[in-house]
């Protein structure tokens, strides 16, 4: 029984724990997000924040060229 506590132990340590650190540090990047700040959708898609709504961020990604894309479908800032 002992052995299994520990393996548990260890499985929180290195694959919960790290993966928990990163979710908060992403939701801290998307809640920074302003205006003219370069970003990367899951999908892909390359542009510069433009407005900064409730649940969504208009990016726009060629001149005269805007999309909505949810918060969460942001992958990181470039």
């Amino acid at each position: 029984m002992f052995p299994f506590i520990i393996i548990i132990f260890l499985f929180y340590l290195l694959i919960i724990l790290p993966q928990q650190k990163k979710e908060r540090g992403h939701k801290k990047m998307i809640e920074g997000l302003k205006k003219g700040d370069r970003v990367v959708t899951i999908g892909g898609i390359c542009g510069k924040v433009d407005d900064v709504r409730e649940n969504s961020i208009i990016i726009e990604i060629a001149p005269k060229v805007k999309v909505e894309c949810l918060k969460t479908g942001i992958l990181s800032k470039s």
